[in-house]
């Protein structure tokens, strides 16, 4: 069975531009790759059989570290899954072949290359346009006053934590920001 896995980073974006070919069932997702835990990637490595073949659009698709992608190639290869590339036009079958094994990491680092330039332009234009007083950062998710409110009231930070429907960390990051500044 011809098995397709395509992935975008944001829910915004489509799988238009991902085109597999002839494939028998697809998994889809829309997340970042870079990690491995994703929900449709497993369950399409959990679906595959011996024999089968997982059709990725482009390698940087299925995984954006080198170690991940290696990692999920060769957890399907030990299942007697192949894997195919249509942009990259590269296949692995796990058969020992050591100029595909050299493509793979050559391409791998590219795609981990990639990511790394990506997250360092981010990164510089967000602490210029710091510089400027343009990016204020993300919005302010958590009421501190609320928190410090609910404390004074005899609240736990368990408590105050599933009252807010936020985590307990972030119950006592405001609880210390609040004593620092005392």
């Amino acid at each position: 069975m011809r098995v397709g896995y395509r992935r975008v980073s944001t829910a915004e974006q489509n799988f238009d531009r991902q085109e597999l070919g002839d494939v028998e069932k697809v998994f889809e997702e829309k997340v970042s790759g870079k990690n491995a835990d994703r929900a449709a990637l497993q369950e399409m490595i959990e679906f595959v059989r011996e024999g089968d073949a997982v059709v990725v659009y482009s390698i940087d698709r299925l995984a954006r570290d080198l170690r991940d992608l290696q990692s999920i190639i060769q957890q399907l290869n030990d299942k007697g899954v192949s894997v195919e590339f249509v942009s990259e036009k590269l296949a692995f079958s796990g058969a020992a072949d050591a100029f595909g094994k050299l493509q793979l990491q050559m391409m791998g680092a590219f795609a981990e290359f990639e990511r790394s330039i990506i997250k360092q332009r981010q990164a510089e234009g967000i602490e210029k346009a710091k510089a400027k007083g343009v990016y204020k950062g993300r919005k302010k998710q958590i009421d501190d006053n609320k928190i410090i409110e609910l404390t004074a009231e005899g609240h736990s930070q368990n408590q105050i934590a599933q009252m807010m429907g936020i985590t307990r960390m972030s119950v006592y990051r405001c609880l210390k920001k609040q004593r620092l500044a005392s």
